[in-house]
């Protein structure tokens, strides 16, 4: 991926979605993702048991990356006004329960943050299949900021979450594979 000319940062977010029409809202979010993220890249679409919660819908999950001008914080506040216009209320909602979307940031540059709001490199994606499989679509060299091991060998440690590729369906349809 080349750099965009401004200051901006690569950043890669997971999505997913396991309540109303799963494969739109993720792509009408990653189409307003678009607006905000420069040169934006989208992975393919999985389907996704649910980890910790089993009863409910099964997951849609991809992931996005291209590059952002503004903070990790800024980045934040953006995704999650994505999340409220597509009808997250995080206020009712049960933690790890059905959500329409769900946008997490799974890496941004090689930047390390941990404040209690904000944990960069997402603090769970070591233990995710469903945000590791999308990620190493887009970047299939990737490495941990933190560890500096490589995401495809800790994917590879993880056992069967229920992680299905959808028949290589893409989302967002103007969208190309990384180069």
């Amino acid at each position: 991926m080349r750099r965009n000319e401004d200051a901006s940062s690569l950043v890669t977010l997971g999505l997913g979605s396991n309540m109303g029409d799963s494969r739109l809202i993720i792509n009408n979010a990653i189409a307003v993702l678009d607006l905000g993220i420069a040169e934006l890249r989208t992975a393919f679409l999985y389907q996704t048991m649910p980890l910790h919660v089993r009863d409910q819908a099964w997951f849609i999950n991809t992931a996005v990356a291209g590059f952002y001008s503004g903070t990790p914080r800024d980045l934040l506040k953006y995704i999650n006004g994505i999340e409220t216009r597509f009808g997250r209320n995080r206020a009712i909602e049960k933690r790890w329960g059905e959500r329409t979307l769900d946008i997490d940031i799974l890496l941004f540059e090689n930047h390390i943050v941990n404040d209690e709001d904000l944990v960069i490199p997402h603090k769970m994606l070591k233990e995710r299949r469903f945000a590791l499989e999308p990620l190493l679509d887009l970047f299939p060299d990737a490495r941990d900021p933190v560890s500096g091991f490589s995401y495809w060998d800790i994917c590879q440690t993880l056992p069967d979450q229920g992680v299905s590729l959808l028949l290589y369906e893409k989302s967002y349809e103007r969208d190309v594979l990384p180069v």
